[in-house]
């Protein structure tokens, strides 16, 4: 019987602009960064959003991969 994990939402460390967090949605989500980034963007409440995220989710280490 395989356990599955439960996938944890972090920043991503390998593929991001600034923070990572787009990265990091993405990833968790597996789907591509660009249209986080996008939908980032284009919601205006969603910068002060991200800026919560940068500082509250944790790195992805590479023991997590």
């Amino acid at each position: 019987m395989e356990v599955e994990q439960l996938s944890r939402l972090t920043k991503s460390s390998k593929n991001k602009l600034f923070y990572g967090v787009c990265s990091g949605i993405a990833e968790h989500f597996d789907i591509h960064p660009l249209g986080v980034r996008i939908l980032f963007i284009s919601l205006p409440a969603s910068v002060v959003l991200y800026f919560i995220l940068a500082f509250h989710l944790p790195e992805k280490h590479s023991s997590l991969y």
